[in-house]
């Protein structure tokens, strides 16, 4: 369970004691009271710490490199640093991102070089709240293998981690603990501190709780026990809870990844999952009018002219919430994530218009035809402006059969190329039609040219 407590200290870590002295721990949470002192006492992250597997093989080698772990909250990122650093016989250098600055750095660091023959590991926890200076401060040190650098961070580092620093340093991405891991964890927990016994429904109340963060289901307990007179049950849980606080951050890769997960979802027209990921947004505290952006974003790159009525109903849906509120106007959001990922599907709009502002980047100004311009005074109209217009209107079918509107320079291009979905495969045909009588007419340039232009990276 990582800490956000700035540490600077050497005192070597002392076996686990199955009967801690409750009268020098009894201040101390007791999720840090629980902090494991050996890698066997280490619960989760078997992907990275059985045997065979890397950070196991480092540990039985008694080896540290430079790394940063990757993970949420709760998941062991400054334990495992820790026992790393304790099996490798460094000296451990610890210090928190959110209260630290440059000058922590510069300390921790002239501490190492006094010790020249000294394996040191500097542990950053927090380490995305550095700044490119102070990630560049300590930068020169780990190159020259002065200190042994260690990172913890809940934020995805290839956007919060310097290059160059990232570069020198390997990725270990820890995962959130899982009801097992949860279970294992506060009945040592109750068995070793607290003297407690726990119902089975506590547990399964404190899985719940939990969200994957062993740090909040200890705190959770530790709450539960003041409230319990004996055994733990699942009311003293709740009661020690309040409510259920999702993992979801506001601004960092759990927002990404659950908005991410709700258009893709509403893409593959999957309406179920599309509801359960807003719920989970909401839930978590996203801004419901971020997301009413986003599905009328959705409404035109994945579904566009298959339903044009999902560009409407999702700006109503933003309306909606806009006038009433929450949670009355949460509803609205369902109705249209329902819509859109009901309906047909294309992506026909998106792919035409990045294809034409490809095409318009890579191509010349070429200027507008003078049969186009208008021409609102005497000189231009002499100077030709509007000569030869034909006004569709006036032609059959309100449709001027071989007359081209790119510039004359331009050859045809076919940017829009529109599905057999939904309405917009009656779009299809109707183009199609059209296209028929401009040959008809002989005055077409010929087939028109294909630009698929550059696609942007899907999301």
């Amino acid at each position: 369970m990582s800490s956000g407590i700035s540490q600077t200290t050497s005192q070597p870590n002392l076996p686990l004691d199955p009967a801690p002295d409750r009268a020098t721990s009894a201040s101390r949470p007791l999720a840090d009271r629980m902090r494991p002192r050996t890698l066997a006492d280490f619960v989760g992250q078997e992907h990275l710490l059985d045997e065979g597997r890397p950070l196991r093989e480092l540990a039985d080698l008694g080896v540290v490199h430079s790394m940063v772990l990757w993970g949420p909250p709760g998941t062991g990122k400054t334990t495992l640093a820790r026992l790393l650093s304790d099996s490798a016989g460094a000296e451990w250098r610890s210090l928190s991102a959110v209260l630290a600055g440059v000058r922590d750095v510069r300390d921790a660091i002239a501490e190492a070089q006094a010790f020249p023959g000294r394996r040191t590991v500097l542990f950053i926890d927090e380490v995305h709240r550095f700044n490119k200076a102070q990630q560049d401060a300590f930068l020169p040190h780990v190159e020259r293998g002065t200190v042994t650098f260690i990172g913890a961070t809940t934020e995805n580092p290839s956007f919060e981690v310097n290059a160059a620093l990232l570069s020198r340093s390997r990725v270990y991405v820890l995962r959130p603990l899982d009801d097992t891991h949860i279970a294992t964890l506060v009945r040592r927990a109750a068995t070793r501190d607290l003297g407690v016994e726990l119902d089975a429904d506590a547990v399964r109340e404190l899985q719940a709780v939990a969200d994957g963060d062993a740090r909040r289901a200890l705190n959770t307990l530790e709450v539960a026990v003041q409230l319990a007179s004996g055994t733990v049950a699942a009311d003293h849980v709740l009661e020690a809870s309040g409510q259920s606080y999702r993992r979801f951050d506001k601004g960092g890769d759990a927002f990404y990844d659950q908005i991410s997960a709700l258009h893709k979802a509403v893409r593959g027209s999957a309406p179920d999952a599309a509801l359960y990921w807003l719920a989970r947004m909401l839930d978590g505290g996203c801004d419901p009018l971020y997301v009413a952006r986003r599905l009328v974003r959705m409404a035109s790159e994945d579904i566009g002219n298959a339903d044009p009525r999902g560009l409407q109903l999702s700006m109503d849906a933003w309306e909606a919430y806009r006038r009433l509120g929450s949670p009355e106007g949460e509803l609205a959001l369902a109705q249209a994530v329902l819509y859109l990922a009901s309906v047909p599907k294309s992506n026909a709009i998106e792919a035409a218009f990045n294809a034409a502002m490809a095409y318009v980047r890579e191509s010349p100004s070429h200027p507008v035809p003078l049969r186009f311009r208008n021409a609102p005074t005497a000189l231009m109209e002499k100077l030709g402006h509007g000569k030869g217009y034909r006004y569709a209107h006036e032609e059959e079918d309100a449709y001027a059969a071989g007359e081209r509107y790119f510039p004359d320079e331009m050859p045809d291009v076919a940017f829009y190329k529109p599905t057999d979905r939904g309405i917009e495969g009656r779009i299809a045909e109707r183009l199609a039609s059209l296209r028929d009588r401009d040959r008809a007419t002989g005055s077409s340039s010929g087939p028109p040219t294909r630009h698929g232009g550059r696609e942007n990276p899907r999301q």
